[in-house]
This record gives C-alpha cells, structure tokens and sequence, in this order.
C-alpha cells in the first residue's frame, strides 16, 4: 500500500530486494522482472507486463503498488527513468560473484564494488520522514536501548556507543534475556531499538515488544520492513538487502548498510543536541587522549626481558611465562 512520495527510480532495484522475500511469488515474479530489465519492462503495457512474467494485470498493479508508486503508469515511469539512467552510465566492470579460486586482486575489486552498490542502495531507499523521526525520538529520550544478535550485536553496540559519547543515556543489549529484563523498565519517554537484517530473530523481537507494550517509542532497523519485527515498531528503517553467496553471507552484506543508517541517525542526534553533544564529545576525547599517546615505559613499550632487555633484540633471553 503506497503511503508515502513513490520512491526514487534509482531506489527500485533496493525496494525489490527488501521486499522481495515477503512477496507471493505472482508478486515477485513481476518484482524482478522490472527490476532486472526496467528498459524492456518500461514498453510493455500492463497486459504486456502480465504475459511477459506468467502473471495477471491485477498482480502486476498489486506489484507496483508495494514497491511504492499508486499504480502501473508510476511504476512504467519510473521504469523508463532507470533505463535513461542506466544507459547514460558505465556498466560496472565487476560482479559480486567470488569464486573460490579469485586472485586477491578480484575479491577486492568485487567486494568493493558490491560494498558502494549496497550504500547507494540503502541511501535511495531510506525514508527520510521516518529517519527524523527517528532522530526526533533518540534526541529526546530519557534512555536508549539497542537490542541485536550475532553480527547485528556489532551494530547494535556500535550505535549505543555512538550514542553515550554525546551524552545520551544507552545501553547494548545482546543478551537476550538482559534485553528483555531491560525492556520491562522502559515506558513513555523511551526509545528501543531493534536491529535485525532477517527481521525474524525471535530475541531481538521479545524486548522490542515488551518495550512496545509498555508506551516506549520502537524502532527497527531490517533488511525486511515487512517483516514481523515490524508489527511492535512506531519506526521502521529499511537497510539494503544485499545479495548472499557461500562466501560472502548475509552478516558481512547486512552490516553495511546497517552501519551507515547509525552514522545518519547518530549524526542527525548530534546536529538536533549540538549544544550539549559537542562539549560531551570533547570531554570524552580529552579523557582518552592519554590512551593514545606512546609512553617509554615497559608497561606502554616494548616487551622487555627481566634483565632490561628489549626481547628478540639479540639478548638470547627466552621471553617469560
């Protein structure tokens, strides 16, 4: 259902790999063939459309409106948009596929490529209402918690700690039964955040509803808006889906897009405090300037053997248990 501006056409290929894995497969048969070919797609009518991917003139206009236009003719549009956009540029000179025998050259090149590709993506198809609110939400709390498992976990404690170096008050929670002890004291006032690429982690689920039920502000950050995650979510942010292969899974594709929607949440909290993130942020450089400073002695240099020694240094000393 269309509830906001149609997307961007540069946003469709990142809608149809969000929005994909919850689409009936009539739905999604229509979904990729736009996406694969929006130049071919954009000159067939809506029967045409319908023929072309084995489906009917009702699911084809069902597809569009899910991935966001309000009906056929926004989403043919859009179609003929891409296709200009996609002739006037450089085709990419790699792919994401990495074979097991790729020189270290190509894996580079390709996960490069691929890492740019899912930023764009992410970017195009962020809702930027929702971001604000968002911000607007994690500015003003009264306290933050973020729940995430496995690599999710890494995002989760990467934006906590973004977070409390400005002065907020937020907890990492990658336990899950430490987050939903956290959750029961959450009300009014608060924000949860849920991070989850799946959209199906049943522990990051239990406290974002827990803290839902209990009138604190939820937000989720996955690859799946449609995802049950979303039910106990005031908030949804949608991350790029990023393409899955043997050796390069989901928890290394996820985390990219995921961690660019914290840097734009925590740099739009930063711009929303300034007044008191700024002074917070310096305080917290001054107090750790001194850990990144060398000193001379043994404790900050170089191992030393008993006898003063610098170990390895030709001393023949063997280094201590």
């Amino acid at each position: 259902m269309q509830t906001g501006p149609a997307p961007a056409p540069s946003a469709l290929r990142a809608r149809v790999r969000s929005l994909a894995p919850s689409m009936t497969r009539s739905v999604q048969a229509v979904a990729e063939a736009v996406a694969s070919d929006p130049a071919g797609c954009a000159r067939l009518t809506v029967s045409g459309l319908a023929a072309h991917t084995g489906t009917s003139e009702a699911t084809v206009v069902r597809a569009a409106r899910l991935l966001g236009y309000p009906g056929y003719r926004d989403l043919r549009l859009a179609l003929a948009a891409l296709a200009a956009q996609q002739e006037s540029g450089a085709a990419p000179a790699v792919t994401v596929d990495i074979a097991v025998d790729d020189p270290l050259a190509d894996v580079v090149a390709k996960l490069a490529h691929e890492e740019a590709q899912t930023l764009t993506d992410t970017a195009a198809g962020l809702d930027l209402t929702q971001l604000a609110a968002a911000v607007t939400a994690l500015a003003t709390a009264r306290r933050i918690d973020v729940y995430g498992v496995g690599a999710s976990a890494l995002v989760g404690q990467d934006l906590a700690q973004k977070l409390l170096r400005i002065g907020l008050v937020a907890h990492a929670h990658g336990d899950p039964h430490l987050a939903v002890t956290g959750a029961v004291q959450l009300g009014p006032g608060d924000v949860a955040v849920a991070i989850t690429h799946s959209g199906s982690t049943g522990d990051v689920i239990e406290p974002l509803r827990v803290a839902f039920e209990r009138g604190a502000t939820t937000l989720a950050l996955t690859g799946r808006p449609n995802a049950p995650v979303a039910h106990y979510a005031d908030l949804v942010l949608a991350t790029s889906a990023a393409r899955e292969t043997q050796l390069r899974p989901a928890a290394m594709s996820s985390r990219t897009s995921q961690l660019l929607v914290v840097d734009c949440l925590f740099v739009g909290v930063a711009q929303r405090t300034y007044e008191t993130a700024a002074p917070a942020l310096a305080a917290s450089y001054e107090a750790l300037a001194h850990r990144h400073t060398a000193k001379s002695s043994p404790a900050w240099g170089s191992p030393r053997t008993e006898s003063g020694g610098v170990r390895g240094a030709g001393s023949g000393a063997e280094p201590r248990s």
